[in-house]
């Protein structure tokens, strides 16, 4: 009997913020393996803001994906069947595909991992993605200086606590921006943050003002709306703004980037020399080597600490992808699709 390969598809395009009913998992048959290529099964699954931007018809910085297929993800899978010479069975390899829990493919593009070195998770996450993310925006545009500030918005998410953790063995006075008093404890308590904020409580503004008594120097804009307009008036001369992602307005068909608008920002840019830089991590993959080498030192000297919110399953995808965007998960989200 034929076996099937399990997916999540997009199966109609968000009015706003997704919700569970624009996917739909259907089964479909997995060929047969050709020469050269490899079966691989789904260990995990992992869940990123950008992957909304790909549920839009519209342009983004990623693909949009067309009604009918798999959402995309990058995965943690391992070698069930192989017919390709470089890829063996029981291999452990990340690599791009979809929400399923089987792909077929050549090897393009798939990294070998090894598991006595750290969790295979991690390469999703603080060894993965968004810790390379964190490390390109610091290393590239902020540029940290011992005894600078910086303030950092969804910090206690996968990229926000990495570019924290690392402002901090840089010697920069770090202050946290999350939403709800148990993350705001996790940034003081355990990633050693100077300072950490609740944005759902009001007053943020006067709040952010008093943690940074002499101004900001480096901004990680990972989130827009309100926390930018809070952070935008404690900028000093010559601040610097990673902006990796606007996540506050991805659902929003009001594209407007930092409230006040640009007009203000303008002035701001211009009057306090201010360095404003977008960039998308897979246009660096130059540092990949130099951050695995970084990170790992960093984490097996415990510098660096890092937090997942694991489902079970890959049905539960759609609403952990969702939850993640309402900022109801904590830490990397991930879904665990199959054991080893």
């Amino acid at each position: 009997m034929q076996r099937a390969i399990r997916s999540i598809v997009l199966a109609s395009r968000p009015r706003g913020a997704p919700v569970a009913e624009n996917f739909r998992m259907v089964d479909a048959f997995l060929p047969h393996l050709g020469n050269e290529q490899v079966l691989l099964r789904t260990l995990w699954l992992s869940l990123d803001p950008y992957m909304r931007g790909s549920m839009d018809a519209g342009p983004s910085y990623t693909p949009s994906v067309e009604l009918g297929q798999p959402m995309p993800a990058e995965l943690v899978s391992v070698v069930q069947e192989s017919r390709h010479p470089d890829w063996q069975v029981g291999d452990i390899v990340v690599h791009d595909a979809g929400w399923q829990d089987l792909t077929v493919t050549d090897g393009t593009g798939m990294r070998r991992l090894d598991e006595r070195l750290a969790p295979v998770s991690t390469s999703l996450g603080v060894l993965g993605m968004p810790g390379m993310t964190a490390f390109v925006g610091l290393t590239n545009i902020a540029q940290p200086k011992p005894g600078e500030t910086l303030v950092v918005a969804a910090a206690a998410g996968p990229v926000g606590s990495a570019v924290g953790q690392i402002a901090k063995i840089k010697g920069c006075r770090v202050v946290g921006i999350a939403g709800g008093e148990r993350k705001c404890r996790y940034l003081l308590d355990e990633l050693g943050f100077d300072a950490a904020l609740d944005h759902r409580i009001s007053g943020l503004a006067a709040r952010l003002a008093n943690a940074c008594p002499d101004g900001v120097d480096i901004y990680w804009e990972n989130v827009g709306g309100p926390v930018s307009e809070a952070v935008l008036p404690l900028l000093n001369r010559f601040a610097r703004i990673p902006v990796c992602g606007l996540v506050s307005v991805y659902s929003d068909s009001d594209t407007t980037i930092l409230p006040g608008q640009s007009s203000g920002l303008m002035r701001a840019i211009l009057t306090k020399r201010l360095r404003a830089e977008g960039f998308i991590v897979d246009d660096h993959a130059e540092l990949a080597e130099t951050f695995r080498r970084e990170m790992s030192s960093w984490l097996q000297d415990g510098r660096v600490r890092y937090r997942e919110d694991i489902a079970v399953g890959i049905e539960h995808a759609p609403s952990r992808f969702v939850a993640m965007l309402r900022g109801e998960t904590f830490g990397k989200t991930l879904v665990q699709v199959s054991r080893l």
